[in-house]
């Protein structure tokens, strides 16, 4: 390639990599794919363009594609959750990365572009960025392309749409719907980051604050979690009839963003749609309302109606921009509407992406090994892979689960039994 990297600050390496190995020492499971696979190397010759998050977490999978044998080149996959330091440490390493922190959209997809120098075999997506690009900017890539994998909800979401239509080219692995992925990562860790990134970037007190959480999915309802753990009075916004009942049961407030919008003192989206945030939201908020999201793209909020609202506007804090509306109440909106997890904070902890990566790795061996007889569709990963990758964990945390006997095997399959 042309060029070998393009990141802010070659100088941060050391940083990063100190951080790199404090997340290594919390991915057991990754680390454990790492050694068992060097030797082998069931991933030589494969040539894997990634687009995800510059974090410390996912340069341990970077090193562990590499160890397993692939050539990997990486971009991030959101111009603002780039971490500088991290992207500094895998370029030191010779990794062909990407990525900086506060990119524009030419630079982000310029980035994705130069991913795409060295023809991959495989793709590793999160938001569905890279596999669009591949589609319609780069099509005449396809054909050396074998399968790829996509990380989060809205990408697969993007994805099976793609699939539906006939668009899809290539088979796509949804390690966003694993059970080891979306009930964990998504819960624990979008809950506890999302908090990390509102208190990092305005420093206040979540006891008694109106804490409004538009959409109840996996990722609102651990926001909503930890929001109510940390002694915040909790309001879900729903468009499901059923999440609206899950939140209600599990003691949320079920409102309509037009009731939450006067209540609220903090609201936060994690939808995955557009204006879910708009006008006639802000029109009604509270004087000092904090407006933030913890979805993929930065759509859910419309930042172009708040900017119509306002007749000034600037950074109070870092990440931290104060709006002042024509009847002098103040908005403030976080990391732009970008991922506040990721843009405000460091993302989700590392030992919560211990299992969403593992089952990243996973599926570029699969897709290695069969991709190539599988059809142009988005599949699940397994139940046996979840179970196993989820029985190394509590192996590593030094925890044991029960075994059925022979007996309890033969009952749980005999249609016959009964009273």
């Amino acid at each position: 390639m042309a060029e070998n990297y393009k990141v802010a600050d070659i100088g941060l390496a050391e940083a990063g990599q100190l951080k790199i190995e404090w997340a290594e020492a919390r991915m057991p499971v990754l680390m454990a794919l790492r050694k068992k696979y060097s030797e082998s190397q069931p991933l030589k010759g494969q040539r894997i363009a990634g687009c995800l998050h510059v974090t410390k977490e996912t340069a341990v999978l970077v090193r562990t594609l590499k160890a397993a044998g692939a050539e990997v080149t990486w971009s991030g996959c959101n111009p603002l959750s780039t971490q500088d330091e991290i992207a500094a440490a895998l370029a030191a390493e010779g990794i062909p990365i990407f990525a900086w922190h506060g990119q524009n959209r030419d630079e982000f997809y310029w980035s994705i572009d130069r991913t795409l120098d060295n023809k991959p075999t495989l793709t590793l997506d999160d938001g569905a960025d890279l596999i669009t690009s591949v589609h319609v900017r780069h099509p005449e890539l396809i054909r050396y392309v074998t399968g790829g994998t996509e990380e989060t909800t809205t990408g697969v979401h993007r994805l099976r749409a793609m699939a539906a239509a006939g668009a899809l080219k290539y088979p796509v692995l949804a390690v966003n719907d694993a059970e080891t992925k979306w009930d964990f990562d998504n819960v624990y860790g979008t809950g506890q980051s999302s908090i990390d990134g509102i208190l990092r970037a305005t420093s206040v007190l979540l006891a008694a604050k109106n804490f409004v959480v538009a959409g109840y999915g996996h990722c609102g309802r651990g926001v909503a979690m930890r929001a109510k753990g940390m002694g915040a009075h909790v309001a879900a916004t729903e468009v499901k009839p059923t999440a609206a009942l899950k939140a209600t049961l599990e003691g949320i407030q079920v409102k309509t963003m037009v009731e939450a919008a006067s209540w609220g003192d903090i609201f936060i989206t994690a939808t995955g749609m557009k204006d879910v945030i708009t006008g006639a939201h802000f029109d009604l908020m509270r004087d000092g309302a904090i407006v933030c999201n913890t979805g993929h793209y930065d759509c859910e909020i419309n930042i172009g109606d708040l900017e119509e609202r306002a007749v000034s506007k600037r950074t109070i804090r870092d990440n931290c921009e104060e709006y002042v509306l024509k009847d002098g109440r103040r908005i403030y909106l976080l990391a732009q509407g970008r991922l506040v997890n990721l843009a405000c904070a460091e993302g989700h902890p590392s030992e919560v992406m211990d299992m969403s990566f593992a089952n990243q790795f996973l599926g570029m061996m699969r897709l290695a090994a069969e991709g190539s007889d599988m059809s142009p569709k988005v599949y699940d990963i397994s139940e046996a892979q979840d179970q196993e990758l989820a029985a190394i964990k509590l192996e590593t945390m030094g925890l044991a689960v029960d075994t059925l006997t022979a007996e309890q095997v033969a009952y749980a399959n005999d249609y016959l039994e009964g009273t």
